[in-house]
């Protein structure tokens, strides 16, 4: 695809355009700033950091490729034509509405450092996107899913006491993979991790979670590794820390094994964790503490997965019944 006379790269629908690198310029020594202030002033996660990294170098390197490479010559123009071109690529309006996010953030940077004389970025409105519902599986697998490591692999008690933490707490795959040892307090029966944002919460840790991170602990975790210097709480069989992608193709795995036909991963057990604990009577209010979100308004999701609880609810109160 061609734009202006200049080439710009583009993949199969959905994939990154391999050009997505920023040629260097004032535009790109900009993005780094703005990178550099959202990691030391705004603490934003990893994550969240690396999605607008690469988000952003889009932006700049499609700019480059349009002939702009200074900050005074954004224009909403520009920046619509951009969305559209992530639209004919074949992104999901959810992709582009995150792409959008991180664009308005740079551009209100530039505004309050008096690098744009205006906020161009509040002329955007977010795409609209249907509310997808959170996959949740029932109790019963669950279970098979927690029985699934077979007692006689080597990592068994580290699978399982990973699967029982995952579902017990609640827990993101990349809070689990940041964890240190010194986070979990199995007497007193809680964890302290940091959630988005550097914000840091603690969280209770069930009987079934505590008895399985403990019986890791004690029996294979010191033979994972030999040194005193590696603090993380879950390792590799290498003796390397577990990532979250480590514990994504984990959870696949024995969710395979447990004969589960839907895709199970970290963040599915994470919503099996938020759901459960509404259906058994749990404050809306302390679910949202418990996952570490900021507005309840995003936990109120769940509200609307447990069908039986909406049914019985409306056959009690709604006076033609």
């Amino acid at each position: 695809m061609s734009f202006a006379g200049a080439s710009y790269r583009v993949e199969r629908p959905g994939r990154r355009p391999l050009s997505a690198e920023p040629a260097r310029g004032e535009l790109s020594d900009t993005l780094a700033a703005f990178l550099d202030y959202l990691t030391v002033e705004c603490g934003l996660a990893a994550n969240t950091l690396a999605a607008y990294r690469l988000d952003l170098a889009e932006l700049v390197a499609w700019l480059a490729a349009e002939g702009f490479d200074r900050v005074d010559q954004l224009e909403p123009t520009l920046i619509r034509r951009h969305l559209m071109v992530l639209h004919t690529r074949g992104l999901s309006v959810s992709s582009v509405a995150r792409h959008l996010v991180a664009i308005r953030m740079l551009l209100r940077y530039l505004f309050s450092n008096g690098r744009l004389d205006r906020d161009i970025g509040g002329l955007f409105d977010s795409p609209r996107t249907w509310q997808r519902l959170p996959v949740v599986i029932g109790t019963d697998e669950v279970e098979r899913l927690m029985d699934s490591p077979d007692p006689t692999d080597p990592l068994y008690l580290r699978d399982r006491a990973i699967l029982e933490t995952l579902y017990g707490t609640g827990l993101r795959a990349s809070e689990l993979a940041q964890l240190r040892r010194g986070d979990v307090n199995l007497q007193v029966g809680y964890l302290r991790c940091m959630g988005k944002g550097r914000r840091e919460r603690i969280v209770p840790i069930g009987r079934h979670a505590a008895q399985t991170i403990g019986d890791y602990l004690n029996q294979l975790r010191p033979r994972l590794t030999n040194s005193d210097r590696r603090d993380e709480l879950f390792l590799t069989r290498t003796g390397r820390a577990m990532d979250r992608h480590n514990l994504w193709r984990l959870v696949v795995k024995h969710a395979g094994r447990a004969g589960l036909n839907r895709k199970i991963t970290p963040h599915v057990l994470r919503h099996c964790f938020a759901s459960h604990l509404l259906a058994g009577g749990a404050d809306l209010r302390v679910v949202q503490e418990l996952l570490g979100h900021v507005s309840v308004t995003t936990t109120q999701i769940y509200t609307h997965v447990d069908r039986d609880r909406l049914k019985s609810i409306h056959a009690r109160f709604h006076p033609r019944q």
